[in-house]
């Protein structure tokens, strides 16, 4: 019978594929986990030597995510990876500072016109507030492409 892998073997598998975060990983490893102290400790140990970190998580999903997402969605998702609030707002800045270009990239690709009328211009709104860019993001773009236009 195969030995089963520890959970710091698992959990750096887990890591030699992508970035976790921490509640990420805990969920993954929770039903191979004897005790949460088992659980904790081998956390706590990755993080002490730099396998696991919030930071490098923020930096990646802001690195996947920047050209298809608005920041909305980022932080969303971050939330929901468990990252602390003080990090999520040291990035937030330099989330915002290409969101614009970001919209009208994805806009562009999308529709690559402007909208003929008011239902298709709900419906370019509605698909990049899904895609999480911000009602004045939006805004601009659209009010932009129109000056663009001939």
């Amino acid at each position: 019978m195969a030995q089963k892998p520890s959970l710091k073997t698992r959990a750096l598998g887990y890591l030699a594929r992508r970035e976790h975060s921490r509640l990420e990983l805990e969920r993954k490893l929770a039903p191979h986990a004897q005790t949460s102290e088992e659980l904790s400790s081998v956390l706590d140990a990755l993080e002490q030597r730099g396998f696991l970190s919030a930071a490098r998580m923020v930096e990646h999903v802001i690195h996947v995510r920047r050209m298809k997402f608005g920041s909305l969605r980022i932080m969303h998702e971050l939330r929901e990876k468990g990252i602390a609030e003080n990090l999520i707002a040291e990035a937030l800045p330099n989330i915002r500072e290409t969101e614009q270009d970001s919209a009208r990239e994805v806009w562009r690709k999308r529709f690559g016109g402007m909208p003929a009328n008011a239902k298709e211009l709900g419906r370019q709104t509605r698909f990049l507030m899904g895609r999480g860019f911000r009602a004045e993001v939006i805004h601009q773009v659209l009010r932009q492409s129109v000056e663009d236009e001939p």
